[in-house]
């Protein structure tokens, strides 16, 4: 066998065994899970960012008031 045909065969292998392993309910639960996680994570920094965006406006606006 050549390099190249044992390098191919391999690939085969590789994407006959993803192909099993993405059709598992154990898979999937962990794919779900991943995704969740990460909207969770997104929406908690968008919760934090505007936290932060309100005490900066805050700010602001008190020190516009104490120039005034």
């Amino acid at each position: 066998m050549t390099d190249g045909t044992k390098k191919f065969l391999w690939g085969v292998a590789a994407g006959l065994a993803a192909a099993a392993i993405i059709k598992t309910d154990t898979f999937r639960k962990t794919c779900s899970k991943l995704v969740a996680g990460g909207l969770q994570l997104k929406d908690d920094a968008k919760e934090y960012f505007e936290t932060i965006k309100e005490d900066a406006e805050d700010v602001k606006a008190e020190k516009d008031a104490n120039n005034s």
